[in-house]
């Protein structure tokens, strides 16, 4: 697998990531500057990616409103990290076309890619190279799934080979890896229905687009695995059995009972049972997406209605499959399931996850269910809760035991209806970057200088996200008083 020290050799981003410059964060009290011994870890201005006016103005502006040097100096590193450092813009003829790594590795998650622009959304109806930047990420998007709807990772050239060109699937040049998650169809139609949304631009729905949903649904309806297993199988020589799947490729068996399977999670992991509750609830909400798109803008009322049938199904289906009761919390969400009765009762940090299903739009934050499902995955009842000495928080078998994901800290804050629980959330993240001013993927429970993936643009973002979110919802003090 490629490292991250490797593709900073390769980017000859290496000079740009180890140059600083000095900080001033200005005092919220009298907006004069006050020194601080925190220097940015952004690349220089002509070493950085993109460069967004709008972008810049939010960085100065939320900086002027915190107290605390270290929270400014990490979102100004954090927030724009993926302009800085992933992005690769470009117009293809008359339609923009932009190509987003994840950070160490030199691919793009359709998954990741629409996670890490989705917070410069609200920014791009008044910056214009911004909302042509992220219009791009659709239109690759567009592309990849043309390519291969089944694929979770792509090239930026579609003739390159992949180092796992020996996983047994169809494997195609341009593709970087072929795990099915449902996740990976999702992202891109959630960043295209809020892009509408928020620019009223519907340039990016053109005919490739709708072919790209003909494929989604088509994948979704396959996957379902009514009248047979549907045309995906995976399997990998690897030493680790989250990297394969049994039964010869096809994954542990599944009742046909509306839901639909997802080999693998957004971890990349195999699922343990096919059908991975989170993501079908993400499955339901997009189709509803792409149903209002195509009745309001497409006008093609006839798909709208498939669309909204498929949704409806897996929705009945979630709640009469999904849904189990656990001695002493309730009903709760399963975290997996296979219509025969077993399911697994856990969370997994990657998004979609259980505690993430609000953020996602995909369930109300006061669902009654939704409550108790977070009261047991942020437990001891979740196989993969770790609580050290200095840090507690949902991990996964990714990275494996006492390893808490700082990403599950930023969702359980963007979750939360509490100030406490978001300023603990908040003050945990400050103190566990091993004073690099970065999110990263995973540390130790009780030791925040052993973590994992030091370049890791969607965290990154992420954090970023909160820090504007709780500023927009005017709670500073919470953030000055950490």
């Amino acid at each position: 697998m490629t490292t991250r020290r490797d593709f900073l050799k390769k980017s000859g981003l290496a000079l740009a990531a180890a140059t600083v410059g000095s900080i001033t964060p200005l005092s919220a009290a009298t907006g004069k500057i006050r020194k601080s011994s925190y220097k940015t870890n952004r690349p220089p201005l002509a070493k950085r990616n993109f460069s967004s006016k709008a972008v810049e103005e939010l960085i100065v502006s939320v900086k002027a409103k915190l107290k605390d040097p270290k929270l400014a100096w990490m979102f100004e590193n954090c927030f724009p990290n993926t302009l800085d450092t992933t992005i690769n813009f470009k117009m293809n003829g008359t339609r923009p076309d932009t190509f987003v790594i994840t950070g160490d590795i030199d691919a793009m998650w359709l998954r990741d890619s629409a996670a890490q622009v989705w917070p410069y959304l609200p920014l791009c109806k008044n910056d214009e190279p911004l909302r042509l930047l992220i219009a791009g990420v659709i239109n690759r998007q567009t592309r990849c799934i043309q390519l291969d709807p089944y694929a979770n990772a792509f090239y930026a050239d579609d003739t390159k080979e992949s180092e796992w060109k020996s996983d047994m699937t169809e494997m195609k040049k341009g593709l970087h890896e072929r795990k099915w998650e449902i996740d990976s169809l999702c992202y891109p139609v959630r960043l295209a229905y809020h892009y509408w949304k928020t620019t009223d631009d519907t340039s990016v729905f053109h005919t490739d687009w709708q072919k790209a949903m003909g494929l989604i649904y088509k994948t979704f309806t396959e996957q379902q695995r009514k009248a047979n297993k549907g045309p995906y199988r995976f399997m990998r020589a690897a030493e680790n059995k989250t990297d394969t799947l049994a039964c010869y490729g096809w994954g542990q068996p599944v009742m046909p009972v509306g839901l639909i399977v997802s080999c693998f999670r957004p971890s990349d992991d195999s699922t343990d049972y096919g059908f991975l509750i989170p993501s079908n609830f993400f499955a339901v909400t997009s189709l509803h997406q792409i149903a209002e798109i195509y009745r309001e803008v497409i006008k093609e009322p006839n798909f709208a209605e498939q669309c909204e049938v498929l949704a409806k199904e897996v929705e009945n289906a979630l709640q009469r499959y999904a849904v189990f009761t656990r001695e002493n919390i309730g009903k709760v969400y399963a975290y997996e399931a296979d219509g025969f009765g077993n399911a697994t009762f856990m969370d997994d940090t990657n998004v979609p996850s259980l505690l993430a299903l609000p953020y996602l739009g995909c369930v109300p934050v006061e669902d009654e269910i939704y409550q108790n499902t977070r009261k047991l995955v942020w437990s001891e009842n979740n196989p993969y809760f770790f609580k050290g000495t200095l840090a507690e928080g949902i991990g996964g078998p990714h990275i494996g035991y006492e390893m808490v994901w700082p990403m599950s800290m930023i969702v359980r804050a963007l979750t939360s209806t509490d100030d406490d629980e978001i300023k603990h959330c908040i003050r945990t993240i400050r103190d566990t970057d091993a004073n690099t001013g970065f999110i990263h993927e995973s540390f130790h429970q009780d030791d925040c200088k052993n973590f994992t993936r030091s370049w890791f643009a969607w965290a990154n973002t992420l954090f970023g996200e909160l820090i504007v979110k709780t500023v927009n919802e005017d709670k500073i003090e919470l953030l000055n008083t950490l």
